[in-house]
């Protein structure tokens, strides 16, 4: 059973309905899936010749949250470690993530807990096997018809200001949605009645395109959009729970990577060498300035050098000097999504996170 866990915050509202329709759509997408891959499945017995030492790794997107696995790549950190990566999907979404997770068409997934917490309603075999990101790394970004004279007010004032405006989104079930929702339920306010979410998608050039035309008072955006506002003039961020805007959010486990017991029973060597390249990657960003922004301006190769001076050293401060999950992190990420009613109830962190497992992998070789 789960532990007791502490409410953060009051009951938030009840939820709308093209969120909960747009969440169980999503688990509805996966579990079907699951189910014609359990057919496949079943061979759990560890992998012979090449394909022991290869994986596929998926991803949602090229967002600054995966930026560790494209510094393990680069810098040959899989390779040293025999590995060797074949497909690398980017799906665009956590739900198309889980998803190729359970029919087998990746090994690995790059995602948020949201993603993870989800897959696990449907599949009790789900693992975070390494956090990427320890901060909620969405923003809210004022656009210049939220008053500057507020950036310094208290978060309460903040929030308030945010009342009767239009807020610029991914999409609906999305942390982008969940982050406005947990803020106004601090005031007693409401998603559905309160402010106009505008749907927006993943596109960060769309979203500050929107902010700029002033289709929306404010985003709700993944970093670096908040950056490439603040460096291009549109905008500025305003709400980062990242930089302890919001406390409770503090050192939550947001970006991750996660996988399956059967693809860890399948490939044991290779998740494990996949885990120790991760390390590698996480503690050359956390302690090379020089190197991370590089490697940052080589990841985001189209991104304006400014954002990049301005980003680098967030990443640094956000990025785990080692993949293993904290339990304290854990917990504040579980609370979270249970009160923005992303998901009902999170799985212990001793059900969902290996951490003994990892700490092994860790130490082989």
């Amino acid at each position: 059973m789960n532990p007791t866990r502490v409410r953060l915050t009051r009951p938030l509202p009840t939820r709308s309905l093209p969120t909960r329709t747009a969440r169980l759509a999503a688990l509805l997408a996966i579990g079907l899936v699951a189910a014609a891959g359990c057919a496949n499945r079943g061979a759990t017995e560890p992998a012979t010749g090449a394909d022991a030492m290869t994986l596929d790794v998926g991803q949602i997107s090229d967002s600054v949250a995966f930026f560790p696995i494209f510094v393990a790549e680069d810098q040959g950190f899989f390779e040293d470690e025999g590995l060797t990566l074949a497909e690398r999907p980017r799906l665009g979404t956590g739900a198309k993530l889980a998803a190729a997770l359970e029919s087998d068409s990746i090994d690995i997934a790059g995602g948020v807990m949201t993603d993870a917490y989800n897959l696990y309603q449907i599949n009790d075999g789900a693992r975070v096997i390494g956090s990427l990101v320890n901060e909620y790394y969405v923003d809210i970004i004022a656009g210049e018809g939220i008053p500057e004279s507020l950036d310094d007010a208290p978060l309460d004032e903040k929030v308030g200001a945010l009342e009767g405006k239009a807020i610029g989104i991914t999409g609906p079930g999305s942390g982008t949605e969940a982050l406005v929702s947990y803020l106004l339920a601090q005031q007693d306010l409401d998603t559905a009645t309160d402010v106009t979410l505008v749907n927006l998608g993943a596109d960060p050039s769309a979203a500050v395109g929107a902010l700029k035309a002033g289709r929306v008072d404010a985003l709700s955006f993944f970093q670096p959009v908040g950056e490439q506002a603040e460096a291009t003039g549109v905008g500025r961020i305003f709400i980062s729970p990242a930089r302890g805007d919001v406390p409770e959010l503090a050192d939550a486990v947001h970006g991750a990577l996660f996988t399956t017991q059967e693809v860890m029973d399948h490939k044991p060597d290779a998740t494990a060498a996949f885990v120790r390249g991760i390390a590698r990657a996480e503690e050359l960003i956390s302690t090379d300035d020089a190197a991370a922004a590089e490697l940052l301006q080589k990841y985001q190769s189209t991104m304006n050098p400014d954002t990049v001076a301005l980003l680098a050293p967030v990443l640094q401060e956000e990025i785990p000097e080692s993949p293993v999950p904290t339990e304290s992190g854990y917990e504040t990420s579980a609370a979270f999504h249970q009160e923005s009613g992303l998901i009902p109830e999170p799985p212990s962190y001793a059900d969902l996170v290996p951490s003994a497992w990892i700490e092994s992998a860790l130490q082989e070789k």
